[in-house]
């Protein structure tokens, strides 16, 4: 499951008691569940405030700005409007087994690595067992590699795959589509030296089975993982993590699509590498 989903052992993702959550809905919201279309006056509304904002912000923009930008790279104690901004710098030169590997030996290195490994450790890799033993043996510290390899072996036992509907190996039955994937939207250095940092990574997520007949359709969550890293041969390795919900926006009004579409999106729409 993505991270944002209820984790045991596996050293921080989610509870530490061992459950594991998954939501089943009342009904199967693929079939009929887009909404219809709303009235013409509640699209003017829209319209007018789209209006209203677009010109609220190109007057703020007009004003220019006599603000202090230098904490924007974050090294200040309180980051400027544009600590946010990506950095334009390359985050690494090389990939481990399709994973991001060789991050600067910086702030904006150890965000990147944790983005990086936080999508990967909430991918649907993890539910494969071998794949999940060579995505843990890139991003783990050799300290705690065995810790954290057994730690997720026990969350994903066969056990709990055949719980929320999938095969031993990790995949969907026929006809259908896993769908698990932890989307980064944004960085922040809690502590920093030279040898360790502890970055939040603010993430979104996707999981479940798109599928005409599926009980556990896909949905989206929102989640804060924290990583401990540790400058390790060369490169950050994780040293352990946590997670928290949220902060979570309000949902949108967009119709919600349906199996086929999404198994589309997910077969269609790669992964990114993270940079800070």
């Amino acid at each position: 499951m993505s991270l944002g989903d209820e984790h045991g052992s596996s050293g921080g993702y989610g509870d530490t008691t061992g459950s594991t959550r998954t939501r089943l809905p009342d009904s199967d919201p693929y079939g009929g569940a887009r909404r219809g279309g709303r009235s013409s006056s509640r699209s003017l509304v829209t319209v007018v405030g789209v209006v209203v904002l677009l010109i609220a912000a190109i007057a703020f923009a007009n004003r220019g700005g006599g603000g202090d930008a230098s904490s924007a790279d974050g090294t200040g104690d309180k980051p400027a409007a544009s600590a946010t901004a990506p950095s334009g710098e390359r985050p690494v030169a090389s990939k481990s087994g399709g994973i991001p590997t060789g991050f600067a030996h910086s702030r904006q290195g150890a965000e990147s690595a944790a983005a990086n490994y936080a999508s990967a450790l909430g991918s649907d890799g993890m539910f494969n067992p071998s794949r999940r033993h060579q995505i843990v043996q890139t991003v783990a510290d050799p300290s705690t590699v065995n810790s954290l390899q057994s730690g997720f072996d026990a969350d994903y036992s066969a056990d709990f795959l055949k719980k929320i509907g999938l095969k031993d190996n990790g995949s969907a039955p026929a006809g259908n589509t896993f769908v698990n994937r932890t989307l980064p939207a944004g960085t922040k250095v809690t502590s920093f030296s030279d040898s360790t940092a502890t970055v939040e990574v603010w993430c979104s997520g996707l999981f479940g089975i798109a599928g005409n007949n599926s009980t556990n359709p896909v949905t989206s969550s929102w989640f804060t993982v924290t990583m401990k890293l540790k400058w390790s041969g060369g490169d950050w390795k994780v040293l352990g993590s946590s997670q928290k919900t949220g902060p979570t926006p309000v949902t949108g009004d967009n119709p919600v699509s349906g199996a086929d579409e999404i198994s589309k999106a997910v077969r269609e729409f790669g992964g990114f590498t993270y940079a800070r």
